[in-house]
């Protein structure tokens, strides 16, 4: 069974247009998930990223041609400016480490957080708003916020970022398998060939 380590946070709007092709994908080819929310701006610190206010123009420019291009082909009504975005989304991705730490199934509470967030414009940095989310998706609501807030929970979040950047993940969404990174939903044609072809990961050369 292939193994896909899936990078994301919940602030992200590329992993919410991604996530329903992403997810049926890995169901076809019998692949299993580990999900991974990170601190996406630890993560560009170390790889060059740029948090959106600092790009060029022409770059802020382009994503939002990209939004509404790739929402029109998904098939995905979300706003291109919300209300509530970016809002913080540490106790949203402690929440999915902590569902996922006990076992859990997180993929139903990220999406309805993402359509939250980017459709209805709900402020999901609220846990008022992430309890109800958590409750209409199956999970109790007090167990999974209590535990998303402990140090242990902490500790496993802040570890991933490191661990991301060891991995060659630089933005979100990222998924890995075998090694070799797919960067952004964009990239998830390329990932089902992979897992069709079952070829071995395309090796990279250090950078000088």
């Amino acid at each position: 069974m292939p193994k896909i380590d899936y990078w994301f946070t919940l602030v992200s709007p590329w992993a919410f247009i991604g996530h329903d092709v992403f997810m049926t994908l890995a169901k076809a080819h019998d692949a299993s998930i580990s999900y991974k929310p990170v601190v996406l701006g630890e993560v560009f610190k170390a790889t060059g990223g740029l948090p959106l206010p600092q790009r060029p123009p022409a770059r802020q420019r382009y994503r939002m041609l990209e939004l509404q291009r790739w929402r029109e082909l998904r098939g995905i009504p979300l706003k291109l400016k919300p209300k509530h975005w970016p809002f913080d989304p540490a106790l949203a991705d402690r929440c999915v480490v902590a569902i996922t730490e006990a076992g859990g199934d997180p993929s139903g509470f990220m999406r309805a957080v993402w359509e939250a967030s980017w459709i209805r414009e709900e402020d999901c940095a609220k846990e008022a708003t992430l309890a109800e989310l958590l409750k209409r998706t199956g999970h109790d609501a007090k167990d999974v916020l209590a535990a998303a807030k402990t140090e242990e929970i902490g500790k496993v979040y802040a570890a991933r970022a490191p661990e991301a950047i060891a991995a060659g993940v630089f933005g979100s969404p990222c998924y890995v398998l075998n090694g070799e990174v797919f960067w952004g939903q964009d990239r998830l044609d390329l990932l089902e060939r992979a897992l069709a072809t079952k070829r071995e990961a395309y090796p990279v050369d250090a950078v000088s």
